[in-house]
């Protein structure tokens, strides 16, 4: 099964330069999520959106890679069925000419059960 969340828009304290450090941007997050389903324990996508605002807003990034890379850990952590997971994390209003995005894409071996507490 696939799940697919395109364009998750939302403000964040993300990057590098001084002025990103104290003044919110615009984050847009594009997943790809490939797991094991069964009838009776699924990932519920508004779920994984909220985990995926959480994280960024929580942790204030300075670089995307880190941001990359621990949501990834904490997607996979919670759910371990996941075969393949790809991220990208785009900051839309950062260069005036252009859109700047960064993007990964993992595989897993995943696990034929999911924990309680990603089920519904």
């Amino acid at each position: 099964m696939r799940i697919e969340i395109a364009s998750l828009e939302f403000k964040a304290i993300i990057g590098l330069l001084d002025f990103e450090r104290v003044t919110t941007q615009r984050v847009i997050v594009d997943l790809e999520l490939d797991y094991i389903y069964s009838k009776d324990k699924f990932i519920n996508y508004a779920t994984l959106a909220t985990l995926i605002k959480d994280n960024i807003k929580s942790r204030q990034y300075t670089l995307l890679e880190d941001a990359l890379i621990e949501l990834k850990d904490e997607i996979y952590s919670k759910y371990s069925n996941i075969d393949r997971l790809k991220l990208k994390i785009s900051k839309p209003d950062i260069l005036d000419d252009c859109i700047v995005s960064l993007s990964q894409e993992y595989t897993f071996e995943p696990t034929s059960t999911l924990p309680k507490s990603t089920t519904n």
